[in-house]
């Protein structure tokens, strides 16, 4: 026996090398994927894939990217967070409607929801009106989960989805109001935060009660398109005419779940660059690290971007939902702390 080897029974095996998903959980990722594609492709959508190494990060304050060093001394590289900007590009380049089934990364998100590698389903419909948008998301989660998604829909707005849960205006209420409601059910202001004076504080209050009170109440028995978030939200959505307070952005809940974050595209390159530039700014405040633009996505709105709506859907948790899986871990072969 060679000197040091140590027979096979007597190594120790560490625990963590198994899945934690059964394998009936994985064969119903993998139905639910083919009706996917065939759901798209019954309709004539385009699948495409685009590249998960992107040369520029999103500059949301709040979506961390995580970077890649190819190789000693090159330019850094970052995972994507989503195929959007990648995608609108093709849009701007005529190739008609899209949809994606990949991998996206984020950084800081780990938690019962939440693994830091996910799968999203993301797909765009050329002159769709956000209403159209959510009710072809109805369609497709009927399409997936048969009988389980056999439920009514309800669509209402952010401004009364709040008011409903919580009795406050997001749209008026003074910042001391949301902070009180906010410090009842836990919330912690973050770091580099100046209570009151950032401009940004109004927003991160908002979330959190979208989060931590009114979004667990949403989609009990039905599905909730929660929709019309409020203008300092649009993120690239383009605003309502009707009332510029407003974006036309919706997000879908099921049994207190968000599964899906759908805009009517914002084409104008000019007001995105300005966008950037004031989550730029909100990052400064942060201490967080300030990303250069895609300058790609600029040029291609630049060059024009059609009348479209699209929606990524987070398909994690949508198999959460179909096999009743409480953890994201559930239906995951190997989430991150296994990888």
């Amino acid at each position: 026996m060679p000197s040091g080897f140590t027979p096979h029974s007597q190594q120790p095996i560490p625990e963590d090398w198994r899945p934690t998903a059964r394998r009936e959980t994985l064969e119903r990722r993998a139905a639910l994927l083919a009706r996917t594609r065939s759901f798209f492709a019954e309709r004539g959508v385009l699948e495409v894939e685009t590249p998960l190494l992107v040369s520029a990060p999103v500059t949301d304050p709040h979506i961390h990217s995580a970077r890649v060093e190819l190789e000693p001394g090159a330019a850094s590289v970052y995972l994507h967070t989503s195929p959007e900007y990648a995608m609108k590009r093709l849009l701007a380049a005529g190739y008609g409607d899209l949809f994606q089934i990949c991998r996206a990364v984020r950084g800081h998100e780990r938690g019962r929801l939440h693994n830091p590698e996910f799968t999203l389903i993301e797909w765009y419909r050329l002159d769709f009106t956000l209403e159209r948008l959510m009710s072809e998301v109805e369609a497709l989660l009927g399409a997936l989960l048969g009988p389980d998604a056999a439920r009514p829909g309800e669509r209402i707005t952010y401004r009364d989805a709040f008011e409903r849960e919580l009795r406050i205006d997001p749209l008026t209420a003074a910042p001391e109001e949301l902070a009180r409601a906010a410090r009842a059910v836990g919330y912690v202001p973050s770091t580099g935060r100046n209570p009151g004076a950032d401009p940004g504080e109004r927003d991160e209050l908002l979330d959190f009660l979208m989060a931590a009170r009114v979004g667990p109440r949403l989609g009990r028995g039905t599905l909730s398109f929660v929709h019309r978030y409020p203008a300092s939200q649009a993120a690239l959505a383009r605003l309502d005419p009707r009332d510029p307070r407003v974006a036309l952005r919706f997000e879908l809940y099921c049994e207190g779940l968000e599964l899906a974050n759908g805009f009517d595209e914002l084409a104008c390159a000019a007001e995105q660059r300005a966008r950037f530039a004031r989550d730029l700014a909100a990052r400064r405040r942060l201490g967080r690290p300030e990303p250069q633009l895609d300058e790609r996505l600029l040029a291609a709105l630049q060059a024009g971007l059609p009348a479209c709506c699209g929606v990524a859907l987070g398909f994690d948790r949508l198999v959460m939902i179909a096999t009743g899986a409480r953890h994201i871990e559930e239906v995951l072969a190997f989430p991150a702390e296994r990888a």
